[in-house]
């Protein structure tokens, strides 16, 4: 893979994760607005033999909010679904800032300049 397949893929997954993060905010006012204080990424991975590309949608919220969106989880995960993608999950921003063994600001400094903004 060269570094526009690389960036064109990226593109694609800041795109759908503006357009989910649009629908919860179009059809869920107030799940909206929680997600207003999180951030949203598609994370792409690729499982089984032969590998297939499976695509999900990663919360990273703080502390304070996390239980908040983990109990709206089953309207995120229905509305993952219906744009194909196979789950949500959410994670504590701050525990995987503060992880000691994170490689996260050498790999994808971008990320972890966000999460600083979500983690406070």
């Amino acid at each position: 893979m060269n570094a526009t397949e690389i960036s064109v893929k990226m593109i694609a997954e800041d795109i759908l994760a503006k357009e989910f993060t649009r629908v919860v905010s179009h059809y869920y006012p107030k799940l909206g607005e929680l997600l207003d204080g999180c951030y949203v990424k598609v994370i792409t991975c690729f499982w089984g033999r032969p590998a297939r590309r499976l695509q999900y949608i990663g919360i990273y919220c703080s502390e304070e909010m996390l239980p908040h969106v983990q109990a709206q989880k089953e309207i995120l995960r229905e509305l993952a679904d219906n744009m194909g993608l196979v789950q949500v999950v959410c994670m504590n921003a701050k525990r995987l800032l503060r992880d000691p063994m994170s490689k996260l600001k050498h790999n994808d400094p971008r990320l972890w300049l966000e999460l600083q903004w979500v983690a406070i």
